[in-house]
């Protein structure tokens, strides 16, 4: 997917939080560009706060490095925020999984299905009903 696509799916996202009246956030353009770990977006409603890693995808699962997973974990802990990968499949919506969730390959990467998600996922009306 391209950056373009991929950056209007992290706003629409980030406007979805914002539109619950509830929950605020900012979106980090260039998350990924940098050697410093930074999510795609941090969001709060004051008590929690998450920082997520999004994704949009056509398929049914989404492939992610050691260092990506590692990366968003590290930036949560040093920033106080619960770890998470949103994962949009086209005509399904938003789902979002834990990095504990992803299953891992043989080959050391992480993987999020669009079963793992049906079955182990929060969707977007649980998460920001403050059920985390």
């Amino acid at each position: 997917m391209s950056k373009v696509k991929g950056s209007r799916y992290e706003r629409e996202l980030l406007h979805m939080f914002w539109d619950t009246g509830a929950w605020s956030g900012i979106r980090c353009p260039g998350s990924g560009s940098t050697p410093l770990p930074s999510p795609d977006l941090l969001v709060t409603n004051k008590t929690s706060y998450l920082a997520i890693e999004c994704k949009a995808i056509k398929g049914r699962s989404k492939y992610f490095s050691e260092e990506e997973i590692q990366q968003l974990t590290n930036f949560a802990e040093a920033f106080g925020a619960l770890p998470l990968i949103g994962i949009r499949f086209n005509g399904k919506g938003w789902y979002f999984l834990k990095p504990e969730q992803l299953k891992r390959t043989k080959n050391k990467f992480y993987v999020a299905t669009l079963d793992l998600a049906q079955k182990e996922a929060m969707r977007f009306e649980k998460l920001t009903g403050g059920i985390l």
